[in-house]
This record gives C-alpha cells, structure tokens and sequence, in this order.
C-alpha cells in the first residue's frame, strides 16, 4: 500500500534558498524558509525562518519563529522565539516572545522580549490575521511597535535631506 507524501506527510513544508544564491528584495513565505545564501530585503513567514551558517542576511525578519546560525544585518521580529546559535552574528534589534541565546553568539542592538514583546508584535497597527506584517514606526519607547526597516534604507534617506 502506498501512501501519497502531501496527504499523509508531517514534515512542515520548507523553502530552501541555496548557498549559491543571492537575492534582493522582500520574500513572504506562507510556511517555513531556510535561507541559505545572501538576501537583502525583506524576509517575512507564517512560519519559521532559518538563517543558516555561512549565510549573510542584510535584511528585516519577520516570522513566527527564527533561528540564526549565519550572519543578520537588521531588525528582527519572532513573535513565538527567536534562537541564536552560537554561529549567530546579528547586529540590529530583536523583538521576540522568547530568546535562546547560546554561548558564543554575537548580538549588537535592542533587544524586548517576553509577554510585553508579543503584545507589541500582536498590536502593530500593519499586523493582520492572515500573515505578520513588517511595522514601519520610528523606534521609540516600548509601547511602539518595533522599527523593521533595514539600516541601508533609512542611511539612504538621511542623505536625501
């Protein structure tokens, strides 16, 4: 007897972005991503992102749950957990429910975490039922909603003015 793999399978679907890959520009993944490469952009799931080791991230992350094992350059934001390994290399603030940091993982930023996190994540006034959306307030007190926009953005716009 055989049984067909998409309707008797439990293993989450995954997206892969390989090691050879580079892309620019916003990703929304309606289950999980593994990134494996360079992106810059925009990266946002219903799922879990993964950041491999070896890849470099000049991006913000959305998602419900993260793991960071390569290079993040900017906001982050897991509205279940967010795990750095201690390949990790981030630089740029975290908003999470819940933080696993392991010994060896480098960090550079803001950090909320805990129940007033996920309350700030829940409330942001982009978020939706359907997929979680980037915030786009500038940073400010904890009673805002976290700023998402990734460094290059914002030093661009500064040399506008």
């Amino acid at each position: 007897m055989s049984v067909h793999p998409s309707t008797n399978s439990t293993a989450p679907e995954l997206t892969v972005i390989g090691p050879d890959t580079r892309i620019k520009g916003e990703m929304f993944f309606e289950k999980s991503a593994r990134i494996l490469g360079q992106f810059e952009g925009k990266i946002i799931a219903q799922g879990e992102v993964q950041i491999g080791n070896g890849a470099e991230c000049n991006a913000a992350v959305e998602a419900q749950r993260i793991v960071v094992d390569g290079k993040v350059n900017g906001p982050i934001a897991a509205h279940d957990r967010l795990t750095l390994t201690e390949n990790a290399q981030v630089q740029g603030d975290i908003t999470a429910g819940t933080l696993v940091v392991a010994e060896g993982a480098s960090f550079v930023g803001n950090c909320n975490v805990g129940p007033r996190a996920q309350e700030i994540l829940k409330n942001s006034p982009n978020a939706t039922t359907t997929k979680p959306a980037l915030a786009t307030e500038p940073k400010g007190s904890i009673g805002h909603s976290p700023e998402l926009t990734p460094p290059w953005a914002t030093q661009a716009a500064g040399n506008v003015a």
